[in-house]
């Protein structure tokens, strides 16, 4: 048998200021994921579970919760910019677009500056900006975040799968 390694992520000698990664999946955030996590997150703001409210609105319909946006998005740029690494902080989010159920987001991820770290050799500091963009490629959300990514000789990669014994 033939294992063949998958994707693991960027390290932090893959990454190169000015260089644009772009989301290889999308994902349609319906009524249900919006209603869901607005009342897991105890959000009270009724624009985004009451249509009747909504429809009294400019936007006439239930707005997407901006934190499930914000999640969604991230999430999309993990395989590209967090896999091998952690938030250290953001900057900004900015949200200049609304979202709303049935909307298909996707992420694009510009690398701003990278350093090494000064307290953690094994690891580097990434500067990035990410843009979410919905189906019509309209920026929804960008925010710039600070991420702490392995060095790809320190990363904790070795033997995580279990051996059948």
């Amino acid at each position: 048998m033939t294992v063949k390694e998958g994707w693991v992520g960027r390290f932090y000698e893959d990454f190169h200021v000015g260089d644009v990664y772009r989301s290889r999946l999308g994902r349609t955030i319906t009524d249900t994921d919006n209603a869901q996590f607005t009342m897991i997150t105890n959000n009270s703001n009724q624009i985004h579970f009451n249509a009747h409210y909504a429809s009294k609105t400019e936007f006439k319909k239930p707005l997407v919760n901006s934190a499930l946006t914000l999640s969604v998005v991230a999430g999309l740029a993990v395989t590209d910019v967090s896999e091998n690494g952690f938030a250290l902080g953001w900057d900004y989010i900015k949200l200049p677009h609304p979202v709303f159920g049935g909307d298909t987001l996707y992420a694009e991820t510009e690398v701003l500056e990278k350093r090494e770290s000064k307290s953690r050799p094994g690891q580097g500091i990434v500067k990035v900006l990410t843009r979410g963009l919905n189906q019509n490629g309209v920026v929804v959300i960008d925010y710039a975040r600070t991420v702490m990514v392995w060095k790809r000789d320190s990363a904790p990669l070795v033997d995580l799968f279990p051996s059948r014994g």
